[in-house]
């Protein structure tokens, strides 16, 4: 936890790393590779005041290293002025019960320039 904080501050805040970017929201949808692959969906709003970390974590239990880093997909759409992106990712981290592709998330950005 103390870990994530650091992290977290250490990216900044919006306002500041991303001056031009006025709103962010992140709509995801996480699997599972079990028989209710549907996990979850959730969005989560960014706003200037908010710290730029774009790192989700996994969801599954006893995910170790895991998570979703949507790090360079938000900066490669700021630096081209991009509004909106959709794609996929795995989890990387390990479950020992699990298989190395035990959860994913389909994600959608769209952001709101100044």
């Amino acid at each position: 936890m103390e870990l994530k904080k650091q992290s977290m501050f250490a990216a900044g805040l919006i306002s500041v790393r991303y001056p031009a970017v006025s709103g962010i929201a992140i709509h995801m949808t996480y699997y599972q590779k079990t028989i209710n692959h549907v996990l979850m969906v959730r969005t989560v709003n960014i706003f200037p005041t908010s710290f730029a970390y774009f790192n989700m974590d996994c969801l599954i239990k006893g995910c170790e290293g895991g998570g979703f880093d949507l790090t360079a997909v938000v900066a490669s759409m700021v630096k081209a002025r991009k509004k909106a992106q959709k794609g996929k990712m795995g989890c990387s981290g390990k479950v020992d019960s699990l298989e190395a592709d035990h959860a994913s998330v389909d994600y959608e950005i769209v952001i709101e320039y100044s």
